[in-house]
């Protein structure tokens, strides 16, 4: 139902990269879809994330996830969710143990982060425009705010899309190197001529690196490959269909 990182693991953490395996959703949400923005009956949807939460020792109310945009923004959250409570972000921080704090993908890199001396979380919605606008950035800064030191932060990402299964049109690459020229060392020629492969993962993990973080780390399984445990959204492009379901990454400070 979850894979878990070594970085991570510590006696006053908990966390998951969560499969799709687990659930009680079929065809194809099969199983463990928790996309409240899906087409999927949402009774079912909120049974998995349910079940998610449990595996966290909590209510499903304590496991939080924003309403995801593709921003480089960033909400510092002490509980759940108000129902007047804005929840529009890529990102959450939190120091309040008990809070599962949870990002949901379909090919986007899922990055979740642990300052444990400090007791200071993070979970980040990493996909090319939250990465390239400065979603993990400002997740740091945020885990600054409330204690914590870059110095002994941990980030890992997990399952995301990868080079080989991910390829861009001509304008995808010419904004890249718009913004830097040493930025190509992400793409290869593609089969098709002027397309381009994207390595988002090493994008992401570069940009952690650079921000000095103590340990940073990927968990290189590819989301649009395995489709036994991971939903893909470019996958249910390339067949048409006409819906998928997400996965949940989270991490929780124990109380």
């Amino acid at each position: 139902m979850k894979l878990e990182a070594p970085e991570l693991q510590s006696d006053g953490l908990s966390h998951g990269f969560f499969t799709r395996e687990g659930g009680v959703s079929s065809g194809l949400y099969d199983s463990l879809n928790i996309g409240l923005g899906s087409d999927d009956d949402r009774d079912l949807v909120l049974e998995n994330r349910s079940r998610v939460a449990r595996t966290f020792g909590v209510a499903r109310d304590h496991l939080v996830s924003p309403y995801q945009i593709h921003s480089p923004d960033v909400l510092t959250v002490d509980g759940p969710w108000l129902d007047d409570q804005s929840r529009k972000a890529d990102a959450l921080v939190t120091a309040t143990p008990n809070l599962a704090l949870g990002i949901s993908t379909a090919d986007c890199g899922p990055v979740l982060f642990a300052d444990p001396e400090a007791s200071v979380i993070g979970a980040a919605h990493s996909g090319w425009k939250g990465a390239i606008s400065g979603v993990l950035q400002n997740t740091v800064a945020a885990m600054e705010n409330l204690g914590a030191q870059r110095g002994r932060i941990r980030a890992v990402l997990g399952p995301t899309i990868s080079q080989a299964s991910y390829e861009v049109g001509p304008e995808f690459h010419d904004r890249f190197l718009s913004e830097s020229s040493s930025w190509a060392q992400y793409f290869i020629p593609s089969s098709q001529d002027g397309f381009h492969m994207f390595n988002l993962p090493a994008f992401i993990t570069d940009r952690l690196t650079g921000l000095g973080l103590a340990h940073v780390n990927a968990m290189n399984i590819c989301t649009y490959k395995d489709e036994a445990r991971f939903f893909s959204y470019r996958r249910t492009t390339h067949r048409k269909e006409p819906d998928y379901g997400r996965q949940v990454s989270a991490i929780m400070i124990k109380g």
